[in-house]
């Protein structure tokens, strides 16, 4: 019976993964623990499934799972999850800036009886902007969603079997995984890490994926936005009423002259602006209920370790048919 198990997904991380499967093993080999780890490729261009699979012919603690396309990593996430067997699992990135040896720390935290161990690092190393810019993010989080999302607070963290099957029950497309970790809830513990640099190669986060990723985390857990765009039109409603009577007022008793083009054009410049953000995030949530309707399976997998000189049997095949078309 496994007790641990390490999910790592993977995206072009050829140059850092021996180094990661090193340090990890040196890690885990001394808290005697029976443990596997579970590596998902997610598509990678690059020489990491050629590594992963020459891991797994290495070492039978070494599992892998890899997607015909590159999915994202909430998928590949998902994907290591639904593989994991132990009675615990652990989720981190394989470019060494979630340390392997803080995981004894982390399974001793978890003997005390918390479901969630969070590793939470801390933001030394950071540009001023990006960190400036992440902590005003986070702020709007915690005003805006319907859960607490914790400031440097990501996806290395320890969750509880219990905790995993929550995870793995909620089917929605769209996944937001640092809102999901908070939604399962169950008693939760955090440490704070000094920040670590990569250990070789390039971030895949750069300035867009990471606001297209807090877009996708304001929306997936709340539906304020669309409140506050009826609070808007109220407010513009309200005020417009108000002008309309000061003017009214002033033509009665001063005999002031009507203003003309000038206020029409702010007003129909401003109320276009407005309109178009609207129904901007009204498009946002269709286009979410639109993916999910389809119903489509969170990602499609060509090979894992089980497969038979790496390649999908029947067997693999008709199993995921049962779950969903290869997912």
């Amino acid at each position: 019976m496994v007790h641990l198990s390490v999910v790592v997904p993977c995206f072009n991380e050829a140059e850092v993964i021996d180094a990661f499967h090193s340090a990890l093993i040196a890690a885990l080999e001394p808290t005697r623990e029976t443990f596997e780890i579970c590596y998902v490729d997610d598509g990678s261009s690059d020489r990491t499934l050629m590594r992963l699979r020459q891991l797994a012919a290495e070492d039978c603690r070494v599992r892998f799972t890899s997607f015909s396309r590159n999915f994202g990593k909430e998928s590949a996430m998902l994907a290591g999850l639904r593989a994991s067997g132990g009675d615990v699992a652990v989720l981190m990135d394989a470019d060494l800036q979630h340390p392997p040896e803080l995981l004894p720390r982390m399974l001793e935290m978890h003997r005390h009886g918390y479901d969630q161990v969070v590793a939470q690092r801390d933001r030394s190393g950071e540009g001023a902007l990006r960190s400036a810019l992440s902590r005003l993010y986070y702020r709007l989080v915690r005003r805006c969603m319907d859960v607490e999302v914790v400031d440097g607070a990501g996806d290395f963290r320890l969750l509880s079997r219990r905790a995993v099957d929550c995870v793995l029950s909620l089917p929605e497309t769209n996944r937001f995984s640092k809102g999901i970790f908070s939604w399962i809830g169950f008693d939760s513990v955090s440490f704070t890490y000094r920040n670590v640099e990569r250990a070789a190669g390039e971030s895949k986060w750069g300035g867009r994926r990471l606001l297209n990723y807090g877009i996708d985390g304001l929306l997936s857990f709340n539906s304020r936005p669309l409140r506050l765009a009826i609070h808007t039109g109220l407010c513009l409603f309200l005020s417009a009423l108000g002008y309309a009577l000061w003017i009214i007022a002033n033509v009665m008793l001063d005999g002031v002259d009507t203003p003309g083009y000038t206020t029409l054009l702010t007003a129909i410049v401003a109320l276009s602006g407005i309109q178009l953000a609207t129904l901007g995030v009204i498009g946002e949530y269709v286009g979410r209920i639109y993916h999910e309707a389809k119903r489509r399976p969170h990602y499609v997998v060509s090979e894992t370790e089980r497969s038979g000189a790496f390649f999908p049997s029947r067997s693999a095949l008709k199993t995921a048919g049962r779950t969903g078309p290869t997912a």
